[in-house]
């Protein structure tokens, strides 16, 4: 019998189907949130879910501490600034929550309204070590669908369509490297942010940031920053042609 040697092709792991929530968590005094594609129901009665979260993510330090979370299912067309906020951005350095739509119910744990479908609220009741990350398993005290005919985002149209990747803390980030064609983008004078992917093309300008579609990159003003985590713009990286 012939013997395989083992081999990832890491472009497999992208079809494993994911969702994209914010999970939350605080009381009134501190609260933090993350972006996360691990989120998933483990017992139907009672309802359980459970949520993946770096251990060096200031959010798990609040889930250790207040015993519960709250998960905003996001919609299809989410807003991507709401997700640099919430994915890029450390809570340690910034109110992720200053000038964001939340509401608090049971557990006192902040909610997240912002392109939000439908909410969920738990109370920890196991947590393991993972590794790098910690599981929790949270009972469902709470729930409520905010709109009934929207779609969820999906992890894969994230990135087919946003052109999104994984934040370092998510347990689906892979290092750029590994991934076989990475390098077969291309474009004219196209820019990527390394850190989430978000492609800066002259041919749309950054609207949002006042750069009008048919800007060159070179010509973006120094202190532009990528729209999505805040990436500086001497970091990003041209792309072949």
């Amino acid at each position: 019998m012939e013997n395989l040697l083992p081999m990832i092709q890491f472009e497999a792991l992208f079809r494993v189907s994911y969702g994209l929530y914010i999970v939350s968590s605080g009381d009134d005094k501190i609260r933090n949130g993350f972006i996360s594609n691990t989120v998933f129901q483990v017992t139907a009665e009672p309802p359980k879910f459970a949520v993946c979260c770096n251990k060096d993510n200031y959010t798990a330090e609040i889930i250790k501490k207040t015993g519960a979370f709250t998960v905003s299912v996001l919609k299809k067309d989410v807003d991507t600034k709401l997700i640099g906020r919430f994915g890029y951005q450390s809570g340690k350095n910034t109110d992720k929550f200053k000038g964001t739509d939340f509401i608090t119910r049971k557990t006192g744990a902040p909610i997240v309204m912002n392109d939000s479908i439908a909410w969920l609220e738990c109370n920890v009741k196991d947590t393991f070590d993972v590794g790098t990350h910690l599981l929790f398993i949270g009972e469902l005290v709470n729930s409520e669908i905010i709109d009934e005919n929207a779609e969820p985002v999906t992890y894969e149209y994230y990135r087919r369509v946003k052109k999104g990747i994984a934040p370092r803390n998510a347990p689906t980030y892979i290092d750029k490297s590994k991934l076989e064609g990475i390098r077969s983008m291309s474009g004219n004078n196209r820019y990527r942010c390394p850190e989430c992917g978000y492609i800066y093309d002259p041919v749309k300008g950054d609207p949002d940031s006042g750069i009008e579609p048919g800007t060159p990159f070179e010509d973006l003003p120094e202190e532009w920053v990528c729209p999505v985590c805040g990436t500086v713009k001497v970091d990003f990286i041209k792309l072949d042609n």
